[in-house]
C-alpha cells in the first residue's frame, strides 16, 4: 500500500475536515445555508464520477441509488480488529439516536444525533471534571458517542488510526466497521469502555473481545469512510458497515481512563460527517 493512499484513509476519519469559507468561529452554531451549500458542493464534487455509496445514513431508512456496487466484507470474527475510536454523538442517525443535536461548528463538532431516550438525575450527575478534553471540549455525562471497531482483511494489528488497517501485501483490503452508539452516565454500575475495548487473539485473528451483543440486530449496508473531511467530496473508500439500533449506557470515568491511555493512541472524540442524504449517494442495501 503506498504512503498516499495510506494517508488519505487515514484522513477520511481523523482531520477535522477544511475550514469553510462560510463557517463561523468554532463554538458557534453555523446557520441552515451553510449545511446546505455543504450538501450542495458534496453533489457537485461527486456528480458523474462514479463515487461508491457513502457514509453516514439513516439507518431506519436503507434506500437509494448508487449502482456502484462491491462486495460485502467478511462478518468481522473472520477478520482483524486494527483500529477503534469514537465520534462525538452518533454520525448515524436510526433506532434510539434520532435527536438532532443541531449544525454544529461546520467543521464536524457538535452536530451529529444523540441518545433519544430519558436519563435519570443521578445519571446526568456532573463528575466535576470532563474526560477526554480536546480544543473542542470535553465529554461529561449525558453525551452521546458512537464508537467504531474497524476491521481489515488485511494481515495487521490493532493500532493508531487506519493506517493500521493496512499493509504492503494487500493494497485493497476489505474493511468492515461494527459500531455502537453509547450515551455516557455517571455510574459506575454501567458498562465500562476499557472491557469494552479489549482486545485479543482468537484463532490466529485479532479480535475485539466484547463488542455488545444485546443492542438489537445491526442493521448492514454498504457504505464508506466518514469523517467531516468529507462533508464536500466523497470517500473513495468501500467499507460495509453493521450499526446496532439500540444505545448502551458507559460509565463515563472509563472513557476517561480509555483515553488516558490505549494502543490506538485516541484521546479525544472527533468529529462527525454530516448525515448523507442524496440518494444518488446511498447504497440500496
Amino acid at each position: 500500500m503506498d504512503t498516499k493512499l495510506r494517508t488519505l484513509l487515514a484522513m477520511s476519519v481523523l482531520l477535522p475536515g477544511i475550514a469553510q469559507v462560510s463557517a463561523v468561529q468554532a463554538g458557534s452554531e453555523v446557520s441552515d445555508d451553510v449545511v446546505a451549500q455543504q450538501r450542495m458542493m458534496l453533489a457537485k464534487n461527486t456528480a458523474g464520477k462514479g463515487y461508491g455509496p457513502q457514509s453516514p445514513r439513516d439507518i431506519d431508512t436503507i434506500a437509494g441509488s448508487n449502482k456502484r456496487l462491491f462486495g460485502a466484507a467478511a462478518e468481522y470474527r473472520a477478520m482483524n480488529l486494527c483500529n477503534i475510536h469514537f465520534h462525538k454523538n452518533a454520525e448515524h442517525k436510526g433506532g434510539e439516536f434520532t435527536q438532532y443535536a443541531g449544525n454544529g461548528d461546520g467543521h464536524g463538532y457538535q452536530s451529529g444525533f444523540e441518545y433519544s431516550g430519558k436519563l435519570m438525575a443521578a445519571e446526568l450527575k456532573s463528575t466535576g471534571k470532563g474526560v477526554c478534553p480536546s480544543k473542542h471540549g470535553a465529554l461529561t455525562p449525558g453525551d452521546t458517542i458512537e464508537v467504531h471497531y474497524v476491521h481489515s482483511s488485511a494481515q495487521v494489528k490493532p493500532g493508531p488510526t487506519l493506517n493500521s488497517c493496512m499493509n504492503d501485501a494487500i493494497g485493497n483490503p476489505q474493511l468492515r466497521v461494527e459500531t455502537q452508539v453509547f450515551v455516557l452516565v455517571n455510574d459506575s454500575n454501567a458498562l465500562d469502555f476499557t472491557t469494552l475495548t479489549e482486545h485479543g487473539e482468537k484463532n490466529g485473528l485479532h479480535q475485539a473481545v466484547n463488542i455488545p451483543g444485546n443492542t438489537g440486530t445491526p442493521v448492514q449496508y454498504a457504505g464508506s469512510t466518514t469523517g467531516p473531511g468529507y462533508n464536500e467530496s466523497g470517500s473513495p473508500f468501500q467499507v460495509s458497515w453493521s450499526v446496532r439500533p439500540r444505545v448502551a449506557k458507559v460509565n463515563v470515568d472509563t472513557v476517561g481512563q480509555w483515553c488516558e491511555g490505549n494502543v490506538f493512541k485516541e484521546d479525544h472524540a472527533h468529529g462527525v460527517r454530516n448525515l448523507v442524504i442524496n440518494p444518488e449517494l446511498l447504497s440500496a442495501k
